[in-house]
C-alpha cells in the first residue's frame, strides 16, 4: 500500500481507519472521499498525507482529481450503514449501497487496485432477507466476487460486528444502540431498549476494526474474514453495563436475535488479535463521565 483511497473517509469507522493507516511507514498518501451526509469535518486528521475530497461514490468515476492519482489500494467504507432506517430511507440505501458501491468496484478496476470492502455480519445465513440495508450488502459481497471472476478484480472482504468507540453516531437515525446509550446517559435519560431485550450481538470496538481491515489489505487477496470481539452481550446485559434506569420500547422490523463472530480464520492467517472489551469501555465511559444524580 502507497497510494490509498478510502471512501466515508470522515466517517465513523473510516476516521478510525485513517487514523491508523496515517502511522503505517511506505503509506505515501491517503485520500478520503466523502459525501459529509454522515461525515464530519471534526473527524478530520490534519496531515500532509492526508487529502479530503467532498463528493459521492456515485460520481466517483468522473472525479477530476481522483482520475489523476493512480491508487493500489481502495479501502469503501462510504455506505448507507443500518438495518431498521433502510426501510424508511430506502433510495438512499439501495443508491449508495447498489449504485455508489458499482462505481467504486469500476473505479478500483480502473486502476488495477484491490478493493478493501467493509461488509456486515447482518448478511449471514437468513439474516440477509431481513431488511433492504442487509440484502444490498449481501449483494455487494456477490458482486465483488464475481467481478473477481470475470474481470480479475483483487479484493478483501471484511465482516463487521455491531462497532462502537471513537467519533461513533449518537443521534439521528444512523446512530447505534452504544451511541445512544451514551447520549441517553449524559441527558440522564433512561436508556431505551428494544424488545424484547435478548437481541445478542458481538460488540467490536472500532480500533479493533480498523487493525483488521489494516491486515487483511496488507497480508491477503481475494478472501474473506469475520474482524468481530467473539464475545457477545444480550442488549439487557449492556444496559446493565451502564447502571442507569432502562425503558423497553417496540420491536423494529428487520431485527436480527443474534450475532457471534468467528475470527479464527483472521487469527490464522492475518494475525488478528482483538484488544478491547465493551465491559471496560463502558466503565471507562461511566467514570469518565461521572455525574451526580
Amino acid at each position: 500500500m502507497k497510494t490509498v483511497l478510502i471512501t466515508g473517509g470522515a466517517g465513523f469507522i473510516a476516521s478510525n481507519l485513517i487514523k491508523l493507516l496515517v502511522l503505517k511507514k511506505g503509506i505515501n498518501k491517503i485520500y478520503s472521499l466523502d459525501n459529509y451526509s454522515t461525515g464530519k469535518i471534526k473527524n478530520q486528521i490534519k496531515s500532509n498525507r492526508i487529502a479530503y475530497l467532498k463528493g459521492s461514490t456515485l460520481n466517483i468515476n468522473l472525479n477530476k482529481t481522483l482520475k489523476k492519482i493512480k491508487f493500489d489500494t481502495v479501502f469503501h467504507l462510504a455506505e448507507f450503514s443500518r438495518i431498521v432506517p433502510s426501510f424508511k430511507y430506502l433510495d438512499e440505501c439501495m443508491q449508495n449501497n447498489s449504485i455508489g458501491t458499482f462505481e467504486v468496484i469500476k473505479f478500483t478496476l480502473k486502476n488495477k487496485a484491490k478493493l478493501v470492502y467493509s461488509a456486515s455480519s447482518s448478511t449471514l445465513g437468513k439474516n440477509k432477507h431481513l431488511s433492504p440495508y442487509s440484502w444490498s450488502k449481501y449483494a455487494n459481497n456477490e458482486l465483488i466476487k464475481n467481478f473477481s471472476k470475470w474481470y480479475d478484480l483483487k479484493y478483501v472482504i471484511v465482516y463487521y460486528y455491531n462497532v462502537y468507540g471513537e467519533n461513533q453516531i449518537a443521534s439521528g437515525h444512523m446512530a447505534a444502540v452504544i451511541g445512544i446509550f451514551e447520549k441517553q446517559y449524559l441527558l440522564n435519560k433512561p436508556l431505551t431498549i428494544v424488545k424484547p431485550g435478548n437481541q445478542k450481538r458481538d460488540f467490536t470496538h472500532v480500533e479493533d476494526i480498523a487493525l483488521g481491515t489494516y491486515l487483511a489489505a496488507k497480508k491477503s487477496n481475494n478472501e474473506e474474514f469475520h474482524i468481530g470481539c467473539g464475545k457477545n452481550y444480550s442488549i439487557k446485559d449492556v444496559a446493565k453495563m451502564f447502571n442507569h434506569p432502562t425503558i423497553m420500547i417496540d420491536e423494529r422490523p428487520g431485527e436480527r436475535f443474534y450475532s457471534l463472530s468467528n475470527s479464527r480464520k483472521a487469527k490464522r492467517i492475518l494475525g488478528y488479535v482483538p484488544k478491547h472489551s465493551i465491559k471496560y469501555y463502558i466503565k471507562n465511559f461511566i467514570k469518565k463521565n461521572k455525574k451526580e444524580k
